[in-house]
């Protein structure tokens, strides 16, 4: 097992996998539009073995916690059940997955035997107008069964709720109502300068501060102690029940970012605000590996995220 950290004690411990690029939703913070359908048709898929070849590869040098499986849309994924069956037979302790949900009710069962254990829910909305506003599709009630099938069927579920001044921010309140009558963590987070939002972000942007003071003519709330590596600040309110705000901008947690990113291609990241991937086969030495996650981790930034003009389809929520 290799033994890479930098300066402040950094290791990977989590790898992000994105398995595609392409989704079959449009949100406006992933996507400019345009014919996802059509993209989906002809988008060319890696196979869940070639996948598997180079997580195993990496597992074997690195020994992951987690593996987190996004994209673009997973789901759309057309061998995920035999990719998620090979990462649980690596031995890999945590077999976790981002999705939109709106595939979910069909897969769950076979998900969560296959070896899935947790799923974040992306879920910006829960009424129909809001959640096209943002997703420009009319797909939330496929989204919402898919959420009950998950927890039917005994998958942790989670979710993820970006929120953007303007768009979706009047959501804040009902996202959290539907989490907390159905027991499920949600996370709100803050927009990051990704893709074409590069130079635009600032206009949708609605920190931490303003989610809270929201929250708080509602509920009061006391703030609970950060878990190390933890993306997320988390509040408990006062009948017991927790949110957490991913607030990458205002509150950034690279200090001790402990994940590695791989998109659809095989390239490595040490960090979203990259945009200067780093090739890998599956076919290196060691001493080349060695010397690539090195320099993956080397991108990793000191205190704050910086934004990329890398769209987040390609290299993963």
């Amino acid at each position: 097992m290799m033994l890479l950290e930098d300066t402040f004690q950094r290791k990977f411990k989590t790898l992000r996998v994105s398995l595609l690029d392409v989704c079959n939703l449009a949100c406006v913070y992933c996507t400019m539009g345009g014919d996802e359908q059509e993209k989906i048709n002809r988008s060319p898929q890696q196979s869940a073995s070639h996948f598997a070849k180079l997580i195993g590869k990496l597992h074997g040098h690195l020994n992951f916690e987690t593996i987190r499986l996004t994209g673009g849309e997973p789901l759309l994924f057309r061998e995920i059940i035999p990719l998620i069956k090979s990462l649980k037979n690596l031995g890999i302790p945590q077999i976790k997955m981002t999705s939109n949900g709106t595939l979910l009710k069909q897969k769950a069962a076979d998900l969560k035997h296959a070896g899935l254990q947790c799923i974040n829910v992306s879920l910006d909305a829960v009424e129909d107008a809001a959640f096209f506003k943002v997703s420009k599709r009319k797909n939330l009630k496929q989204t919402l069964d898919g959420i009950d099938s998950a927890l039917d069927c005994g998958l942790d579920v989670k979710i993820n709720s970006v929120i953007m001044r303007g768009m979706n921010d009047d959501q804040l309140l009902p996202l959290l109502d539907f989490a907390f009558e159905r027991n499920i963590a949600i996370r709100f987070l803050e927009i990051m300068a990704m893709g074409h939002l590069y130079n635009q972000s600032e206009k949708y942007f609605f920190s931490q501060t303003d989610m809270l003071e929201k929250i708080s003519m509602y509920y009061q709330i006391t703030p609970m102690p950060r878990k190390s590596s933890s993306t997320a600040n988390y509040w408990k309110t006062s009948h017991g029940n927790t949110f957490g705000i991913i607030a990458n901008n205002s509150h950034p947690f690279c200090g001790d970012c402990n994940r590695l990113r791989m998109d659809s291609f095989g390239n490595l990241f040490g960090c979203l605000s990259s945009n200067h991937p780093i090739s890998f086969s599956g076919d290196e030495n060691d001493e080349t590996l060695r010397q690539n996650l090195q320099l993956a981790m080397n991108q990793k930034q000191t205190f704050r995220f910086t934004g990329s003009d890398m769209s987040m389809l390609h290299i993963g929520g």
